[in-house]
């Protein structure tokens, strides 16, 4: 009982930070994202056995110069051209993450991919969830707040279907409790919040929330996979023990990190289309 307290307090503190700083303001999310994603780095280095203390600045240098640096007109093709060979590079990397957990039957070291995995698969991929309020013509915090709403149902669905009706194990080597019931339960109610999100914050219409839904829940439930894999090869329970009954904050941002980048690139699939 007191351990379900604990988690319940420690959680409701990170849904309000979070919630209350996309209301405030766009730099005040991104600040705060920033500092989320900075200790997130905190946790993985020593679990990829990476020393390099230049990656550490790196995180802050990339959110300064792009996202809260306004570039002047004139280096705005430079600009974009970064973004997006950034966005491409990212989501190479993920995909490579994705084969790596599906077909290789062993759990790798990541002896050759540790700067990758540090530079990309996190800093890279936490800087387009930043950047998503660019990609709509002005700020919007409900499309932060329902982005993480989403991530959030899918995460308790999952939890409370796998409990209660997980029969088949969804990848066992790599995370024993995770279930195909429980994967199934939270990516549905994940797209019934899809449906709600668009009648409450509108924007984009039905089948963009529910695409965006899918998108979100489907690849954050890898997110949390890969980084399952990443604890258990450094044979740790939790990344950290900064949030009482959840471990650390990169427990709990995995799922929205690695979502990020693929939702950023359906926003700018949508604008590019409309």
């Amino acid at each position: 009982m007191r351990e379900l307290l604990v988690r319940s307090v420690s959680g409701i503190m990170y849904v309000s930070l979070v919630v209350l700083s996309a209301l405030y303001s766009r730099d005040v999310f991104i600040l705060l994202f920033c500092i989320f994603a900075f200790i997130c780095l905190i946790e993985l280095m020593p679990m990829i056995r990476l020393k390099q203390l230049l990656i550490y600045p790196m995180l802050p240098i990339s959110y300064i110069l792009l996202v809260w640096y306004d570039w002047p007109a004139i280096y705005q093709p430079y600009y974009n051209y970064a973004i997006y060979s950034l966005l491409g590079a990212t989501l190479l990397v993920n995909v490579y993450l994705i084969r790596d957990l599906v077909l290789l039957n062993r759990i790798p070291l990541f002896n050759t991919k540790k700067h990758i995995i540090a530079l990309l698969y996190l800093i890279g991929s936490s800087l387009f969830l930043a950047l998503i309020p660019d990609v709509v013509e002005e700020y919007k915090p409900e499309l932060l707040i329902g982005i993480f709403s989403i991530i959030w149902v899918n995460d308790s669905f999952a939890y409370i279907t796998g409990k209660n009706f997980g029969k088949h194990k969804l990848l066992e080597r790599i995370s024993p409790k995770k279930t195909i019931e429980g994967f199934l339960g939270g990516l549905v109610m994940a797209l019934l919040a899809g449906v709600a999100l668009h009648y409450y914050v509108g924007v984009y219409g039905l089948w963009q929330w529910i695409v965006l839904a899918f998108i979100v829940a489907f690849f954050g439930t890898i997110g949390d996979l890969i980084q399952s894999k990443i604890k258990r090869q450094a044979a740790v329970k939790d990344s950290g023990s900064i949030m009482p009954g959840h471990g650390g904050i990169f427990d709990r941002m995995d799922s929205i990190i690695f979502a990020a980048p693929f939702a950023y690139l359906f926003f700018t699939i949508l604008n590019y289309v409309s």
